[in-house]
């Protein structure tokens, strides 16, 4: 395979390699994993590696990579949790694999994977095998009843990782539902980071740790600046996550939602992909619509062109809308893809026929 560009999009039916070819047009090269449910993709910019996570209904959690450009795979072994006790007292099984991020430029072999039931695992020998980090899963949060816990799933799940690109000791992760945290020693200590964030659905909404993150980004190497599509907003920290400001429910920003996209290198650029709100898991008004804010969130502006106006059901998960240089893609629940390729924002189809999107890489 060529190194042309590539979106790798994780469905429930397989994972798609969809191409640009040399008429400019982006069409579907091949199916991998044809009929398994795709949970997790993730490229390592270090070495080019491609992970895959698959989900058996039968045989579990399955991790898979592939050097070559997804030409062959290799399966990897999954994390076990080796007696670890959930905080009922009963033991900790993988459920999913939901993210993974490299462990640092000057840490070739390191991994992070982050998991249901909200366990992150560390690999320091290329993903040959990975370790509990105990540090989290017996942080004291944890073992208060109510303040880590499950959103549309049994238990917690860790979903977005965050490395600090100027100090490898240095990591966010984002876990629905309990909220960030942040180490500066590679793992072994943990600090919760939601202050200036709300959860509606608390008695308290104020909670130090209880919090819903549906999505937390980084904008390259600005890494003062993290921005947060929350289940209560649109939220962003000027303060490497110390305060968060809601930047949400401005210009008729819908927002609630799951996708956030960012630009790396404008810090002040973002987009989203609202839902209608926690009942109503569709487009708002059934009309699927992409926000834009240049500014931190100040204003934001409809950026929907070529998408459809009407009658439109589709959802957007957390994993499933990317940008990478000037290519923004998103797929959603009902298998449309959507890309735009350019300075301004202009949306075309790709297809229209995948199973539903649960992630969408580009690479």
């Amino acid at each position: 395979m060529s190194n042309s560009p590539v979106l790798l999009v994780g469905s429930t039916k397989g994972l798609v390699l969809i191409k640009k070819g040399p008429s400019n047009q982006w069409k579907i090269e091949k199916v991998v994993f044809k009929g398994f449910n795709c949970t997790m993709v993730y490229v390592d910019e270090r070495n080019g590696r491609w992970w895959i996570g698959i989900s058996h209904k039968h045989w579990g959690q399955k991790l898979h990579y592939s050097d070559d450009r997804g030409t062959t795979w290799q399966e990897a072994n999954v994390p076990n949790f080796r007696g670890a006790l959930l905080p009922g007292g009963q033991p900790a099984k993988l459920r999913q694999a939901w993210c993974m991020q490299h462990g640092g430029w000057d840490r070739p072999g390191s991994l992070w994977l982050g998991t249901d039931p909200g366990g992150l695992f560390y690999s320091q020998d290329h993903g040959i095998s990975f370790e509990l980090v105990q540090g989290l899963w017996q942080h004291p949060s944890r073992q208060v009843e109510g303040q880590w816990f499950g959103a549309g799933s049994d238990h917690p799940f860790i979903h977005s990782i965050v490395l600090d690109p100027k100090n490898s000791d240095h990591l966010f992760i984002a876990v629905s539902c309990a909220g960030v945290f942040e180490t500066w020693d590679n793992g072994h200590t943990w600090k919760a980071l939601n202050n200036g964030l709300k959860a509606a659905y608390l008695p308290n909404p104020k909670v130090e740790v209880g919090h819903d993150p549906h999505r937390m980004l980084m904008p390259g190497r600005h890494n003062q600046v993290l921005w947060q599509q929350n289940h209560c907003g649109v939220f962003y920290s000027d303060s490497g996550g110390k305060e968060w400001i809601d930047v949400s429910s401005q210009d008729g920003l819908p927002s609630y939602g799951f996708a956030l996209a960012v630009n790396e290198e404008d810090p002040a650029c973002a987009w989203v992909i609202p839902a209608e709100s926690d009942e109503n898991r569709v487009a708002p008004g059934l009309v699927l619509q992409v926000f834009e804010t240049k500014n931190y969130g100040e204003s934001w502006e409809n950026v929907s062109a070529g998408l459809p106006i009407q009658f439109t059901f589709d959802l957007v998960l957390r994993q499933a809308f990317a940008r990478k240089g000037e290519v923004m893609a998103f797929g959603t629940t009902n298998g449309n893809l959507y890309l735009s390729e350019g300075a301004s924002v202009q949306w075309e189809t790709i297809t229209a026929h995948l199973a539903k999107v649960n992630v969408l890489v580009l690479s």
